[in-house]
């Protein structure tokens, strides 16, 4: 069995949890969000712990049954503490502002870049920083990641959008190539 899945998770405090069959929901001082498994993992509560279970041991089951208590794991910490990106914008004349419900980039291009920002994501802009946040863990990184897609670091100034404290190893260039022979 998984040993992720074997893991209790302990419900953070103002958390409540409902299950229903295979639909659970969980609701946090956040928001709500709700969670669809699969028939063959049972939850158990019991003293602020929840617990899961699989009734059938085969290799579809198996790698699914820690998945699904990740999933749980991270929609609590989310209704209870939430989940935040924090994008950084380097390069000379690269700017990020923001208008209405919409985030604006001008990255080098001849255009400007406008991205809507899905309605359950707080997108916050500052200088060149771009902090994303919501109580869901992966459509804040899905929305992270489509930002940073637009214009990934260079490898060789460095330029581009990247995470906070992303480490990227630039490469030497062509000239420190040259002047060595």
């Amino acid at each position: 069995m998984s040993r992720i899945g074997k893991k209790s998770i302990t419900l953070e405090p103002g958390v409540l949890i409902n299950v229903d069959e295979t639909i659970v929901e969980i609701k946090g001082p956040l928001g709500i969000l709700t969670l669809t498994f699969p028939k063959f993992i049972e939850i158990k509560i019991e003293n602020n712990l929840i617990k899961l279970s699989c009734s059938q041991k085969n290799s579809y089951t198996k790698p699914k049954y820690g998945l699904y208590r990740s999933l749980l794991s991270n929609a609590i910490i989310g209704v209870s503490k939430g989940f935040e990106k924090i994008l950084e914008v380097r390069g000379v004349g690269y700017d990020v502002s923001m208008d209405n419900n919409k985030i604006i980039l001008n990255l080098g291009f001849s255009h400007s870049i406008e991205i809507e920002i899905p309605k359950d994501i707080k997108v916050q802009t500052e200088k060149n920083l771009i902090t994303i946040s919501g109580i869901d863990k992966q459509k804040v990184g899905e929305f992270a990641a489509k930002i940073k897609s637009l214009k990934k670091p260079d490898p060789y100034k460095g330029k581009g959008i990247r995470y906070q404290n992303e480490l990227i190893k630039l490469k030497p260039g062509k000239a420190a190539k040259t002047a060595g022979a």
